[in-house]
């Protein structure tokens, strides 16, 4: 059944009938939890209407239990062919947060990079989760910035349930329902009227990407205050051609896994192409978390595995209509932005950001585009850190943006006022470590 998906502008509560269940022992693996399954009414559901919750205990890598309050909703949503579907977020406040007091919202994308279900925020967060390569759990020493700040998080499933990574538009559907299931969530002590911020890095970027062009159209209400994308790809197509024969090129058999998930049709074409060999690889992609998935296939050449080059296969009918649905930019965002790039970008190159950028002040989006010429792909995610949170608190307090251009730096982490920033970063992992209070 179809549905009008942007006919959803009301926040609507959750079911009258709302439980919330406590989790107890080891969390079960998504596709044999009874909590991710949706009601047989889920179409007559509203966009970001909460369908269960239940309190959780997250855990440092799955093992150091956390003094963090967090709670997971299951809420109705959009898929990327307009279908209604069911996800979830994981939700979370500083223990002793109090309910009275001034509330910010921050909706954080986690860079999934993963097909496989053990590879989801809901559940590799958790304490007892069996998820070693998944990125999620390094990234908990990033995103518990915002908590020590005493800010509340949704941290959303933004690949669904079935893992599709990379996929248009459904990032933006499950950010912007996570927000409104979020802040109809009583024990948060929300409204419709709290601050929002969004905030991610490389695929939790490109999914902040699509949730801030999909924002006034598709959720109107949320007052979204900015957004951090570090390094959101911008160009799915150019990224695709760069990971091939390098260190990161275990992501193509990653990506194409996502996408055929999504896509019958680019499914065949992709078995008629590619040989066994990686055929079997996108075969692990679809059971293994990102990292084994990365090491498999170091300096791997896809052009081995077809009669085709890549670029040769971009330039067919298959391949190329989808990669130009991947690519956002078609709808500049309101509210202001920060964008964070490393020029030596083994995976997305600066170029590619550059107009990307571009695209948005064009048409007179505040942007802050910093580029760092020291940083990696991965490492700048860390180093960023001080900086973005500044700037999502200068946005909660709205305080005047910037007026500065995109500017080149040699690290953001050789900057004398970033040294507060980082020891406020290390006092934080160290309270992760030690598993005591953030505030």
């Amino acid at each position: 059944m179809s549905i009008d998906i942007e006919d959803s502008a009301e926040v609507v509560p959750p079911r009258p009938d709302l439980r919330i269940e406590s989790s107890r022992g080891a969390p079960v693996l998504p596709e044999a939890d009874p909590f991710y399954r949706p009601p047989a009414d889920l179409a007559a559901l509203t966009p970001g209407t909460i369908i269960r919750a239940r309190r959780v205990e997250l855990g440092l890598l799955g093992v150091i239990p956390q003094r963090i309050s967090a709670w997971q909703l299951l809420y109705r949503t959009t898929d990327v062919h307009g279908e209604p579907e069911a996800v979830v977020t994981t939700v979370a406040q500083p223990t002793d947060a109090d309910p009275a007091g001034p509330k910010r919202l921050v909706s954080y994308q986690c860079a999934i990079d993963a097909v496989v279900a053990r590879g989801l925020p809901s559940y590799c967060l958790r304490r007892g989760a069996n998820a070693f390569g998944s990125f999620p759990q390094f990234e908990m020493v990033i995103f518990a910035n915002a908590l020590a700040r005493g800010w509340t998080l949704s941290i959303p499933d933004h690949v669904g349930t079935d893992g599709h990574f990379g996929v248009p538009r459904e990032p933006g559907y499950r950010i912007l329902d996570g927000i409104r299931a979020a802040q109809s969530f009583e024990p948060l002590h929300l409204s419709a009227e709290t601050p929002v911020a969004l905030w991610g890095y490389s695929g939790g970027g490109l999914a902040t990407t699509w949730a801030c062009e999909m924002a006034a159209g598709y959720a109107p209400e949320l007052d979204i205050v900015g957004a951090s994308a570090g390094s959101p790809v911008g160009d799915p197509q150019s990224v695709f051609a760069r990971l091939n024969g390098s260190v990161y090129a275990g992501l193509i058999p990653l990506v194409l896994a996502a996408l055929c998930r999504a896509y019958p049709d680019l499914d065949k074409a992709v078995r008629a192409r590619f040989d066994r060999r990686f055929l079997d690889l996108m075969a692990h992609a679809e059971s293994s978390t990102v990292f084994p998935i990365l090491f498999r296939s170091i300096g791997r050449n896809v052009d081995d595995h077809s009669e085709a080059s890549v670029a040769e296969l971009l330039r067919e009918p298959q391949f190329r209509g989808i990669f130009d649905e991947l690519r956002p930019v078609t709808t500049a965002p309101s509210f202001p932005m920060l964008v964070v790039q490393a020029t030596n970008d083994a995976v997305v190159a600066v170029e590619d950001m550059d107009e990307q950028v571009w695209r948005y002040r064009q048409v007179g989006t505040p942007v802050q585009y910093i580029r760092d010429r020291l940083s990696g792909h991965v490492s700048l995610a860390l180093i960023a850190t001080p900086l973005v949170v500044d700037w999502l608190s200068d946005r909660f307090a709205d305080a005047p943006l910037d007026p500065a251009g995109p500017r080149t730096v040699w690290s953001l982490a050789l900057s004398p006022d970033s040294l507060p920033g980082y020891r406020r970063l290390l006092g934080v992992a160290a309270r992760l470590l030690t598993g005591r209070p953030l505030t």
